[in-house]
């Protein structure tokens, strides 16, 4: 008996040589297939189209896809202790409202509309903490809850129609302010040539980094993610760190509707609806980056650019604007394959 066992062993001993070659190609493809991906993409568009390569046409880009990035880090953050904001683009638009109504109805200057537009999204923050942490609501139910509640919410403020400056107001006079030269410059800007939005996107990016991987802070809201029970055996007050993950939320979803007020110049009631899909797809995107699997913010920041990069090579190609949703989409699943088809085939 002991002997067919050790004759046994070396037979499947000898069989790890293309065994694990196969697993280290696909460890390579789990790890580096995304970057693989966006690099190869970045290059056929810039072979293909010369403007693309143009120094103002990706500095276009990365300030086209700044808002849904930083919409992107709120969602990773609320992903690291293991739930899921679907508020931010409700909240973005409540932005846009809340500045226009800050500067064009009450003629006030544009440090007061930023002050407003924070402060409304720590509220919203706030309020999806009460029904997730105390409520005990699931938190993708809570968050649509609260989405639908804050997009009501905005067309009751403005009576269901844009704010523009110079607008004849539901009382019959005409609207005292408009949106402030500084104010408009959060988009429009440039800094050394650079949009300030991007600087923003840049900033956040880093600073949303190093609060996750480099601060107790960062590392109890991926300990909570992964084992919450754990956690609050460790003694970790499990619901006031989910609190604070959904307030950042609510806080970086209102820095995008700062950003998307400074672009269109107005208060438009539909704003921010489009921003919650990519929002999501770029943070789930940057779960896939180094083979990770789990939210990271230089993933989300990736996933962002390479949304970006489709979109303006797309559309410098003449492409039609609905055939760019199949195709995000397509990068979309692409992505989550990478992140669990794959590897769980590698830890299988």
């Amino acid at each position: 008996m002991t002997t067919t066992q050790s004759t046994e062993v070396p037979t499947k001993a000898a069989l790890p040589p293309a065994t694990s070659t196969g697993l280290r190609v696909q460890s390579a493809v789990i790890k580096y297939g995304f970057i693989f991906v966006t690099v190869t993409l970045f290059t056929y568009f810039a072979l293909s189209e010369p403007s693309f390569r143009d120094s103002a046409t990706l500095l276009d880009t990365l300030r086209y896809v700044s808002v849904a990035a930083i919409l992107g880090l709120g969602v990773t953050l609320t992903m690291a202790v293991g739930g899921m904001d679907m508020s931010v683009g409700a909240v973005a638009g409540l932005g846009v409202t809340v500045a226009a109504k800050t500067m064009v109805t009450y003629n006030q200057v544009g440090v007061v509309a930023i002050l407003a537009v924070v402060a409304a999204g720590a509220l919203a923050g706030l309020l999806n903490a009460l029904l997730i942490v105390v409520l005990k609501i699931p938190d993708m139910l809570a968050t649509l809850g609260t989405m639908f509640v804050i997009q009501g919410t905005k067309l009751i403020l403005v009576d269901g129609q844009s704010i523009t400056p110079g607008m004849t107001q539901s009382d019959g006079t005409t609207a005292p302010g408009k949106f402030t030269e500084g104010f408009l410059r959060i988009d429009r800007g440039t800094v050394l040539g650079v949009p300030v939005s991007v600087l923003i996107f840049g900033a956040l990016t880093v600073v949303a980094w190093v609060f996750l991987a480099r601060t107790r802070w960062g590392r109890v809201l991926y300990a909570i993610g992964a084992n919450p029970e754990a956690s609050r055996l460790a003694g970790i007050r499990v619901g006031a760190y989910r609190a604070l993950a959904y307030v950042l939320s609510g806080v970086l979803a209102s820095i995008g509707g700062l950003i998307l007020a400074s672009r269109i110049g107005q208060g438009d009631v539909s704003a921010g609806t489009s921003q919650l899909l990519e929002a999501v797809a770029v943070a789930l995107v940057g779960t896939s980056v180094l083979g990770r699997g789990r939210p990271n913010v230089w993933g989300t920041a990736l996933g962002a650019v390479l949304i970006g990069i489709i979109t303006t090579g797309l559309t410098i190609k003449g492409l039609p604007y609905y055939t760019q949703d199949v195709v995000e989409g397509a990068v979309l699943i692409l992505a989550l394959v990478f992140s669990f088809t794959l590897s769980k085939r590698r830890t299988a």
